[in-house]
C-alpha cells in the first residue's frame, strides 16, 4: 500500500486550494482527492496558453482537457526526467542531462535528442529546443524521406516513376508531407491501381463485344444525339399510337387552336417552351416522322443531328422515320447503355485508357511502394521526434497549467495573468484586468449571470484588419454611473496588440459597497431632474401651443379685415377648494419638520448619532443588499460558461475585486496645477455651510439648549439674563401640616 502523501494547502478566495511546490507532490497527484480541484475540466481553445501543448494533451480529441488526462501527461513526464522538480522551472530548454535514461522509452528521447542536435549541426549543444524539433527539414536534410509514409515527387530519381506519382496526384489529389510538400501514401497508390485496372477491364468488355460500340469510335456522339430526341420521338410515336386507336383525338392530340393564341402574341423564338412543348410533328394514325420537312421547328436541329450521326448510318438515307425503324435504332443503343450503366474507375478516366494501360503494364507501382517502405522506415526516428517536442512542452507548460487546473494559484496570487485572462480593457478610467474571450455574448450571459458580477461584453476590431472578437471584461471596483451599451474603450491582449473595444451586452450587479451607499441619493437627484426636465418640456409645449394659437388668430384677424388686438385672455380664477388643500398640506408639512426637528434638538448629545441614523436608514437597505451581493459574487459561472468545469466557490470578495480593476490615480510624487481656466464658477458652498452650522449653533444657544456643556457665565441664561423655567413658575401651594389649622397666608378676597 502507498504511503499517505501529506498535502499542503493555501486559502484564497474563500475555500483550500493545494500547493503543488515539489517533486512528491507531482507524483502523488492522481491520490488527491478530485473533490480538492479547483477545476475538473477546461477548453482547449481561448486561452491564453500553448494550443499545441493542449492538443497533445487531449488524447481522447474532444476539445477539452479533464483531470485524468491531465494526470496521464504529468505521469509520463515525471518517468521522463531524472528529477521531476526540473518541472518547477518552466524553461524554454530543456537540457539533455535532465532526460532520465532509467526506462526504455526515456532512453530512446535521449538518443533521439541527441540524434536531432547533430542532424541539426549542434553536436556540442547540451540542450534542446522547440525551434531545434520543429525544422524537420534540417532534421532530415540527408534524405527526402522523414517517416511518415507520405512520398513527394522528388523522392523519385526516374522520370517514369515521377509521371506515374503526378498522375495519381491529379486524379485522386495529394497528401502533404512532414515537409510541406504535396505528395502520396500508399493507399492512394492502391486505391489509384485498383481504379485503373477496373477502368481497363470495363474498357476490354465494349472491345470484345461489337454491339456494345455500334459506331465504334463515334459510338459515343451517336449517343448523345440519340438521348437528345429520344423522349421526344416516343411522345411522337406515342400519340400516333393513340391517333389510329380513335381518329377523334387527332385534334386534341395535335393541340387545339385556342393553345397557340396564349403566346401568339408574344416575341417568338425557336428556344422557346411553349413552341418546344407542342408535338415533333403532325399526328395522324399509323404516321411515320418526316425528317427533313413539317417537323416543330423548335427541335429541327435536334432531328437534323439524330439523322446525320444514327439514321442515315443505319437506314441509307431515308427521310422518314417509322414507328419500326424507331425500334430498330432504339435496340441498336440498348448494350450500350448497360455498358456505360456498368461504368467503374471513373477517378482515374480522365487519363484515357491508353495511358492507362500504359501504367499498369510498367513497374511503377513496385517503384512506388518501394520508396513509401524505405519512407516508413524512419518512422521510429519520426516518433522519437515527436516525443522529444512533447517532452519539452510538457517541462515548459506543465507547471502552469497545474496551477490554473488543479490550483487557481496564478489568479488569486496577482503574479501573473492566469490562463483564462485574455488581457486587459482600459474604459472609463478603470482596467479591468479579469477579461474573457467568449464566442457568443447571448448564450455566455445565461451562465454568467448567476457569477453576481458586473459584467460588460465587448466586440473587439483591430484597425487596418478584418480581426474581431468578443470579450467578457468584469467591473469589480468603482461605480456603474458611466458604464453603458455603446461606450468605446481600448482592449489589450496579452500580446499587446490594441482592439477597439465597443460594450454590447452588460450583465448589471452591484460594484461596490460605496456606489450602494450613494444609490439612493443619486437615484432621487435623477428623479428630481427628469421631473424637472418634464415639466420644463410641458412648460415650452404649452407656451410654443399658446404662440402658435396666437399667430392663428393674428392671421384670422388679418384676414377678415380686423385691426383691433385681440382680447386678453381673462385671467385664471383661483379654486378656493385648491387654496385650502394646499394651505393645509404646507400646515402639515410643516408640522411634520417641526415635529422632525424638536425631535432631533431632543437628542441633546446624542445628535451625531441621530445623523448617522438618519443616513443609515437611507442608505442602509441598499447598502445591505449590495453586501449581500457581493458575498456572492464567484467567477465558477463565468469560466463554467466558457466550458470550464470548475469544482470549488472561486470567491470574488471586495478586496480581491478592487485588485482586479484599476481606479486612475495620480502617480506618487505627482504635482498637480488646480487652476483651471476653463473651471465653472462656483458657489461658496463651504462659507454656506459654516454659516448654516453658525445658525443653527446660535439657535440651539437662545433656547439653552448648550447651557449644559457651557461655563455657567456664557450659557443663554447669563447672558439674556433668563430666569430658570422652575423661577419663571407660580410655586405650588404648600400642604398643610395640620389641615385644620388655619392657614397664616392672608387670602385674597373674592372679586
Amino acid at each position: 500500500m502507498a504511503a499517505r502523501h501529506n498535502w499542503k494547502f493555501f486559502r484564497a478566495g474563500g475555500f483550500d486550494q493545494v500547493k503543488l511546490e515539489t517533486a512528491s507532490d507531482l507524483l502523488a497527484l492522481d491520490q488527491l482527492d478530485q473533490k480538492l480541484w479547483v477545476a475538473l475540466a477546461c477548453p482547449t481553445t481561448g486561452l491564453e496558453f500553448d494550443a499545441k501543448t493542449l492538443a497533445m494533451m487531449d488524447t481522447d480529441k474532444d476539445g477539452r482537457i479533464r483531470a485524468p488526462e491531465l494526470i496521464a501527461a504529468v505521469k509520463w513526464t515525471v518517468q521522463c526526467l531524472k528529477d521531476p522538480a526540473d518541472i518547477f522551472k518552466g524553461s524554454l530548454g530543456l537540457p539533455l542531462h535532465a532526460i532520465s535514461d532509467a526506462t526504455p522509452e526515456s532512453k530512446q528521447l535521449l538518443a533521439s535528442a541527441k540524434q536531432i542536435l547533430i542532424n541539426l549541426g549542434k553536436k556540442d549543444v547540451q540542450s534542446i529546443t522547440l525551434e531545434d524539433t520543429g525544422d524537420t527539414a534540417k532534421i532530415f536534410a540527408q534524405t527526402h524521406f522523414n517517416g511518415d509514409g507520405i512520398i513527394p515527387l522528388d523522392c523519385a530519381t526516374d522520370d517514369a516513376t515521377k509521371a506515374v506519382i503526378n498522375d495519381i496526384i491529379t486524379c485522386l489529389g495529394a497528401e502533404t508531407d512532414r515537409s510541406g510538400k504535396p505528395g502520396i501514401s500508399q493507399a492512394k497508390v492502391d486505391l489509384f491501381f485498383a481504379e485503373a485496372q477496373a477502368h481497363s477491364d470495363w474498357w476490354k468488355k465494349a472491345e470484345t463485344d461489337n454491339t456494345v460500340l455500334p459506331f465504334d469510335g463515334s459510338t459515343n456522339v451517336a449517343a448523345a444525339a440519340f438521348k437528345a430526341v429520344k423522349s421526344k420521338l416516343d411522345d411522337y410515336f406515342t400519340r400516333c399510337r393513340l391517333a389510329a386507336y380513335d381518329p377523334r383525338a387527332v385534334n386534341a392530340l395535335n393541340r387545339e387552336e385556342k393553345e397557340y393564341l396564349v403566346f401568339a402574341g408574344k416575341d417568338l423564338t425557336l428556344a422557346s417552351a411553349e413552341i418546344a412543348s407542342f408535338p415533333l410533328a403532325q399526328v395522324a394514325g399509323e404516321k411515320a416522322l418526316p425528317l427533313r420537312a413539317g417537323l416543330n421547328p423548335a427541335w429541327a436541329g435536334a432531328i437534323a443531328n439524330f439523322e446525320s450521326l444514327v439514321v442515315s448510318p443505319i437506314l441509307n438515307g431515308k427521310g422518314e422515320l417509322s414507328e419500326t425503324d424507331w425500334g430498330l435504332i432504339s435496340a441498336k443503343f440498348a448494350n450500350y447503355d448497360a455498358w456505360m450503366a456498368a461504368k467503374v474507375g471513373t477517378s482515374v478516366e480522365k487519363l484515357g485508357v491508353k495511358r492507362i494501360r500504359e501504367i499498369l503494364a510498367g513497374k511503377s507501382k513496385e517503384a512506388i511502394t518501394a520508396l513509401i517502405a524505405q519512407d516508413k522506415a524512419l518512422e521510429p526516428e519520426s516518433n522519437a521526434i515527436a516525443a522529444v517536442e512533447k517532452l519539452i512542452r510538457y517541462h515548459r507548460d506543465l507547471h502552469q497549467l497545474l496551477n490554473n487546473f488543479v490550483s487557481f494559484r496564478d489568479f488569486y496570487s496577482r503574479k501573473r495573468k492566469a490562463i483564462f485572462q485574455a488581457g486587459t480593457l482600459y474604459l472609463d478610467q478603470r482596467s479591468c484586468d479579469l477579461c474573457l474571450f467568449v464566442s457568443d455574448a447571448g448564450k455566455h450571459s445565461i451562465m454568467a449571470s448567476l457569477a453576481g458580477t458586473y459584467l460588460a461584453y465587448c466586440d473587439c476590431a483591430r484597425r487596418g484588419t478584418n480581426e474581431k472578437i468578443q470579450i467578457l471584461a468584469a467591473f469589480t471596483n468603482g461605480d456603474s454611473d458611466n458604464l453603458m451599451v455603446g461606450r468605446n474603450g481600448i482592449f489589450y491582449d496579452r500580446k499587446g496588440c490594441d482592439w477597439d473595444a465597443t460594450i454590447t451586452k452588460i450583465v448589471d450587479n452591484p460594484i461596490s459597497i460605496r456606489q450602494a451607499f450613494w444609490s439612493p441619493y443619486k437615484k432621487v437627484a435623477r428623479l428630481i431632474e427628469e421631473q424637472i426636465a418634464k415639466r420644463a418640456a410641458n412648460a415650452d409645449e404649452a407656451a410654443n401651443a399658446r404662440l402658435a394659437q396666437a399667430a392663428i388668430r393674428l392671421e384670422k384677424a388679418a384676414q377678415t379685415g380686423q385691426t383691433q388686438a385681440p382680447p386678453p385672455p381673462d385671467p385664471k380664477k383661483v379654486d378656493p377648494g385648491l387654496v385650502a388643500a394646499l394651505s393645509v398640506g404646507a400646515a402639515g408639512l410643516g408640522a411634520t419638520l417641526g415635529a422632525i426637528l424638536t425631535g432631533f434638538l431632543n437628542l441633546k448629545w446624542m445628535m451625531p448619532l441621530g445623523v448617522i441614523g438618519i443616513i443609515l436608514l437611507i442608505s442602509g437597505p441598499s447598502m445591505l443588499l449590495a453586501w449581500l451581493k457581493l458575498r456572492k459574487r464567484n467567477l465558477g459561472p463565468i469560466l463554467d460558461a466558457n466550458g470550464w468545469a470548475v469544482n470549488a466557490r472561486a470567491r470574488i470578495n471586495v478586496p480581491f475585486g478592487a485588485s482586479l480593476t484599476g481606479i486612475a490615480v495620480l502617480p506618487p510624487g505627482a504635482l498637480r496645477d488646480k487652476f483651471d481656466p476653463f473651471a465653472e464658477k462656483k458657489r461658496p458652498w463651504g462659507l454656506y455651510i459654516f454659516l448654516f452650522i453658525l445658525l443653527l449653533l446660535a439657535g440651539l444657544w437662545a433656547f439653552g439648549k448648550l447651557d449644559f456643556w457651557l461655563p455657567g457665565r456664557i450659557t443663554s441664561q447669563s447672558v439674556l439674563h433668563r430666569k430658570p423655567a422652575l423661577e419663571n413658575s407660580a410655586p405650588a401651594s404648600p400642604v398643610p401640616a395640620n389641615p385644620a389649622a388655619p392657614s397664616s397666608a392672608p387670602t385674597k378676597p373674592p372679586a
